[in-house]
């Protein structure tokens, strides 16, 4: 069955995006969609991780990074769990244009007749009783967790221990989860350079124009990934590369980055928006990571 599912990766690959993400589009509905676009990618291709760091030193950013934490949370919250998780909010007044994720950890299936033991939910507590704890996990009425108390509204993972009329299942982590499971938002309160070094990152890759060909640097990036337990890939801001963006910090781009690449060589426009470079790099990304896998075994 897990056959047919995408597992995760063997390395965690974390996605580093500026806050100044959506500043060259005005209108919060054009804002939300192009988080959208986001989103979509970093489920397509796996993202472990997706950090929002401060590359505007001169001007508070914390509305921004706000609004791309809160856009990305709830799109990779399940449709089932979004009223229980997130109140009424500026942020999200246009969340309907948002797409859905589809992943394996947003079923379809709303009926409890079709859960299935071993199955995985993810859930929010409703209630908290003698007999244990209600999770609301999409079907008809809440699960029953026994013996466990936990606070209402936290969000938890679940597994089916028990389907029929009356179903239980217990807690369970999603770090043990062998499937895609969906991605983290890390709001930071750091710029790009202090983000970098705080983290415990083996391999940094960066994005720029201004990069070496990734097909040069192929080799070398897939000898390192081989290694690496913790991946970032970097994406500089609509008017700022991440030599810019470094620059600020008194820092070059090769004094955090591994490799500085350029996935869009002898590209026709005059720039490449963030939300393009994030596609094709990743899908770049994507097929050393396959290629990665086939050597492994």
């Amino acid at each position: 069955m897990l056959e047919n599912l995408p597992m995760k990766r063997r390395s965690k690959l974390s996605v580093a995006v500026p806050a100044s993400l959506v500043s060259d589009v005005p209108h919060l509905r054009e804002k939300t969609f192009k988080i959208g676009l986001i989103g979509r990618a970093l489920a397509i291709f796996r993202i472990d991780e997706v950090v929002i760091f401060h590359d505007r030193p001169d001007k508070d950013q914390s509305r921004e990074i706000n609004l791309i934490a809160s856009v990305l949370s709830y799109m990779e919250t399940p449709q089932y769990l979004r009223k229980n998780l997130f109140k009424i909010s500026p942020e999200l007044r246009y969340a309907g244009v948002l797409p859905p994720l589809r992943t394996p950890h947003h079923p379809l299936k709303n009926r409890k007749k079709e859960l299935k033991v071993g199955e995985f939910r993810e859930g929010a507590v409703v209630e908290a009783s003698s007999r244990g704890t209600f999770v609301e996990i999409g079907v008809e009425e809440p699960v029953l967790i026994p013996d466990v108390q936990v606070q209402a509204n936290m969000r938890v993972t679940v597994k089916i221990l028990e389907g029929g009329e009356h179903p239980k299942a217990t807690m369970t982590n999603p770090d043990d989860i062998k499937v895609y499971w969906g991605y983290m938002v890390t709001a930071s309160k750091a710029p790009f350079g202090r983000m970098v070094r705080e983290k415990p990152f083996d391999l940094v890759i960066a994005t720029s124009r201004r990069g070496e060909p990734f097909t040069k640097v192929v080799n070398d990036v897939l000898r390192v990934w081989e290694k690496s337990k913790n991946v970032l890939v970097a994406f500089g801001s609509p008017t700022q590369g991440l030599h810019e963006i470094v620059r600020q910090e008194n820092l070059k781009l090769s004094d955090v980055a591994d490799f500085v690449v350029n996935t869009i060589p002898n590209q026709a426009t005059e720039t490449v928006r963030t939300e393009e470079a994030l596609y094709a790099t990743l899908a770049a990304l994507n097929l050393l990571a396959k290629e990665q896998n086939v050597r492994s075994r």
